[in-house]
Order: C-alpha cells, then structure tokens, then sequence
C-alpha cells in the first residue's frame, strides 16, 4: 500500500494523537516555574508553620526592611463557621464571611450547573471539601492591621443591587485599640464581573503606619478538570510585561514558593470555562507569591506597594478581583491580557482569528453549531486549493493503480527494476506520490488550534445546537455525529485507492471504526467541526476524482 493510499488517515490521525499527547504530557510533566531568590520570600519572614495561609511579611518584599516582624493570627480552619452577608446583582449571589472578609462563596447566575439543572446556579468559589476555592484579601504591616484571619462587622445582613442602581457597595468595618480604623469595601457593578476591593485607613493613632494590601486565591485541587478524555488545565497563572502568561500549576507551587516582584500584572487561578484573578494597579511594583498548605491546598496572589498613613489622616488601597466566565472581550476589558486565561496553547495566534470568526457568524446568525459549521466551509474554503492539490494526486493514483499492479506483476522481485518503471510512470502522468502531503501537513495547525476554540470557548458550554444536541460541550449522549463521522471517514475511503495487499485493506477498514471510538467521548461541537469537514472533502475529492477518471488515459 502507498503512502499516498494512507496519508489522509495518517495525518488525521497525527494531528488528533499530537493534541492527546500535549494534554497527557502538560498534566504529567508540567513545566517547571524557575528557582527564585529563597531570601525574597522568606528574609525575615514570620514562621510558616504559624501562619502558613498569609503572604509573605512585608519585610520580606522590601529591601533593607528593618522593622519588626509583626505577630499575626495562626491559621483557621479552612471552612468558616463565621455569620457571612449575601450579596445579589444581576450576574451573581455571593456570601462574604466576616471572618476576615472573604469571597467564600460564589454563584454565576447565567451559568447553571447543567442542563438538566437550569436553575442552580455554578459555584465558582465555595468552600466544598473537594473543590474548596476562595478569595481573600487583607492589609499586611508591622503594627497592626485587619487581614483574612480579623473579625469584621457589617451594618445589614443581606445586600442586593437596586433597580436602575449601577452599583452596590458592601462595607465591612474593623478597629483596633491602638487608634487605627479601617473599612473593606467590596464594590459589585452591573452587568460586570469584575469587584472593586477598597481598604480604607483612618490613622487616629499618634504615630505614623505603614502597610501593604494583598489579594490571594486559596484552593485545593479539584477531583476533576475536564470532560471524559478531556484535559484542561486547572491551576495558577501569573502575567508580566517579560511572561505576559506563566502557567504555575499546583505541582509548582508543591515544589517551592514563587515570589517576584513586577511593574503590573495579575495573578489568576483559571479552569475550564471559568477564571478567577486579583489585578493590581498596572503602573505600581506588585509583589506575587504563591504557597503550598497542608491538606492540599494552594495560595496564590498579590501584594501591592507600601503606603504611610500620618496620624489624623486617611488613605485608600484597592484591588481588583474577576470572578466569572472566560468571556474575551469582558476579559480584556479587565486587564491587559486577561483574555489569554481562555487557553489556545500555543497556536493561540491562529485561534484568535477563528474565534472572532467563529464570534462574527454567530453575532450574524445565533446559532454556535451553524456557525461552527459556516467557519468550517470558510476554512475548507481557504484551503481550496492546497486540497485540490492532494486529491489530484490521490485521483491519479487511483486512476492508473492498475497499471502499477501491472508493473509489480512484470517485475516481481527486481526493486530496482521496479522503482525505474514507477518513476517513469509518475513522470509520463505528471503524477507527485508525495504531492499531496504538504497541504495537509499545512493545515493540522490549523484544525489543532480550532480543537482549542472549540474546546475553550465558554460560549460553547450548555450551547443548543439543534435536534438532539443540546450542549456543543458535552459529548452526543445518543453518539449519532459520531457514527455519521464514522460512515463520512467510509466514504472518503471508497474515493481512495484501494490497497492491493488484504492485510493492508483490512487495516485501512479498521480505521474509520477507531477513529469512530475516540470520538464517542469529544465535545459535540469538534465531533461536529470534523464531520462537516469530511463531508465537504468528500465533495471535493468526488469531483475531482470523476473529472481525473474522465480524462483519457
């Protein structure tokens, strides 16, 4: 059997055992973050056993620091029995626990947690044992300050966004007895997932303080991160003007404590269709860290800059906290470069311009699986030629397959006899054996990157298609793309040259049934994506092939 007879199959069946392995190799053999500089993060550094859930102390982020290093809480148990605040706007329903003020629950209103479930509501961040996400911030300094572990109070109960209000403000209030006051104010804003954190200090002691504000996720690993035979990545992520994404996974962070001082940046902890991410002042030198816990959890975040508070005066420190979908554009708006959190790999500058397509048509039309199907024809399209190219040649052989049977017959055993005679033959009919391969090889990059598209696209989740598809996410529960998928790769064998070797045949009639097999568990909206794609080679490759056979020989 020639190499021309199989290739389609070949690197079909590259491309699609190329992307298994990157995902295998990604969750078995992540990259390592470098070493950084053990004294950044631990130099006078309080003792981790004490605290290990706090960043790191402020003397620790700043050079030639000589104060003393401020005595702070031991670690509470991970879930809070606190009295919390309920809050609702039109995308969310939190709870904010007044034991340090944190994010300890989170629901995504417009996104349920199945279809069979429309009207619960996904968590992103709770404090379920086996998937424990949250979101903490506090204030760091040598002489006292509120952090994750103080006590706060709230003047209502239960906080909800007026009609016609853009926003509603949530205050939190903490004193000490040495003079200082501060209130933490979470600021939700309509129709947005992105949560101003505001600390307000009113410094009525008679001597001037000093502190930083810092925001961090604390998590643990969740039980699962993807689909059936699906993997996503589920972790940390850092981003800098030098790594604008650096993926930091939970074994990272295992392994050492990151910390690293940038101009900007953000830090986030991503999973599939969904992101969460503390974003500092872009223009000021932030500190980020990451710390392993027991009991498997993890603490990534951000520490911002110092500021002094003067006695009888006040001062302002905010973050920003986005907790929501993957959505890109929402995502850019954020921050300088937050849309990469939707994770295309490594062909993600391929993948842009197919999602903005794919967005284009579907702003046009409404429907995510016709326009999966219309950005199929546009690409098949684009393609023309170089398929054109392929089938030619596969035509070609086909065509005069006979006649190379012929002259296997006559040469038997003698190769090199044989080889002489096939050369010939190719030059005479202007036939290329390897013609066919580069516009193939050309376009696994890009069926790779649409993979991701359609992989990452949270727009896809839960997505209607039509009849019995009712999630482009989700694999077929009746595997009926499957088999067409099946039945097209049959019928784009039949255009093939048939093997002469029976061994050879059969294997090549084994392959639409394994290929049929691995596709029983993808994503409705790829099983989609490479039907229509067969179907329109198939089309191709019949007219070609009908017009080659006509010729006369």
């Amino acid at each position: 059997m020639s190499l021309e007879q199989i290739r389609p199959y070949l690197l079909a069946g590259l491309g699609l055992v190329l992307i298994l392995l990157w995902q295998a190799w990604q969750r078995d053999y992540p990259a390592r973050v470098p070493a950084v500089d053990v004294a950044e993060t631990t130099q006078g550094g309080a003792d981790p056993a004490v605290q290990p859930d706090l960043p790191p102390s402020p003397q620790s982020v700043t050079a030639g620091a000589s104060a003393p290093v401020p005595t702070l809480p031991t670690m509470q148990a991970p879930v809070s029995q606190a009295p919390s605040v309920l809050v609702e706007t039109d995308l969310i329903s939190a709870r904010i626990s007044l034991d340090g003020g944190d994010l300890r629950n989170l629901e995504l209103l417009r996104y349920p947690v199945s279809l069979e479930q429309p009207d619960k509501a996904f968590h992103l961040l709770q404090e379920r044992p086996d998937n424990f996400f949250i979101a903490q911030s506090g204030l760091l300094a040598a002489n006292g300050a509120p952090n994750h572990h103080s006590r706060f109070v709230a003047d209502r109960e239960d906080y909800r966004l007026a009609d016609g209000a853009d926003e509603l403000r949530v205050r939190l209030d903490w004193q000490s007895d040495t003079g200082l006051r501060a209130s933490k104010t979470y600021i939700f804003h309509r129709g947005s997932y992105l949560v101003d954190v505001l600390f307000q200090v009113e410094n009525a002691s008679g001597a001037p303080w000093s502190g930083r504000m810092y925001g961090q996720f604390q998590r643990g690993i969740p039980e699962d991160t993807g689909g059936r035979f699906i993997y996503t990545y589920t972790g940390g992520v850092f981003s800098s003007e030098e790594k604008p994404y650096e993926k930091v996974d939970f074994d990272d962070m295992a392994a050492q404590d990151v910390g690293r001082s940038v101009t900007g940046g953000w830090a986030a902890m991503i999973q599939h269709y969904f992101a969460a991410a503390w974003i500092p002042d872009n223009k000021a030198s932030n500190h980020y860290y990451t710390k392993a816990l027991p009991d498997s959890r993890y603490v990534l975040g951000v520490i911002s800059p110092e500021r002094v508070v003067s006695p009888g005066t006040t001062e302002e420190f905010r973050l920003k906290t986005y907790v929501g979908p993957k959505l890109q554009d929402r995502l850019e708006q954020a921050a300088p470069g937050l849309e990469r959190t939707v994770d295309y790999g490594w062909l993600f500058f391929i993948a842009q311009p197919i999602y903005w397509l794919l967005s284009l048509i579907h702003g046009v039309i409404g429907n995510w699986g016709w326009a999966i199907i219309l950005v199929t024809v546009v690409i098949k399209g684009l393609f023309f030629k170089l398929s054109a190219a392929s089938y030619r040649s596969m035509a070609k052989m086909r065509k005069f397959q006979p006649r190379m049977v012929e002259l296997k017959e006559r040469f038997g055993g003698d190769r090199a006899k044989l080889n002489q005679a096939m050369m010939e033959l190719y030059k005479k009919e202007k036939i290329n054996p390897l013609g066919g391969c580069l516009p193939i090889l050309v376009q696994i990059p890009v069926f790779i990157s649409l993979y991701w598209v359609l992989l990452e696209s949270v727009e896809l989740r839960q997505a209607d298609f039509m009849l019995w598809v009712h999630d482009l996410s989700a694999y077929d529960p009746y595997y009926v793309l499957p088999i067409l998928m099946g039945i097209s790769m049959l019928i784009q064998q039949k255009l093939n040259p048939k093997p002469p070797d029976p061994v050879q045949a059969k294997v090549m009639m084994a392959l639409p049934f394994i290929f049929t097999f691995m596709f029983l568990n993808f994503p409705s909206g790829l099983v989609l994506y490479w039907f229509v794609n067969n179907v329109l080679s198939i089309t191709q490759q019949w007219v070609i092939t009908r017009r080659i056979e006509a010729q006369p020989a």
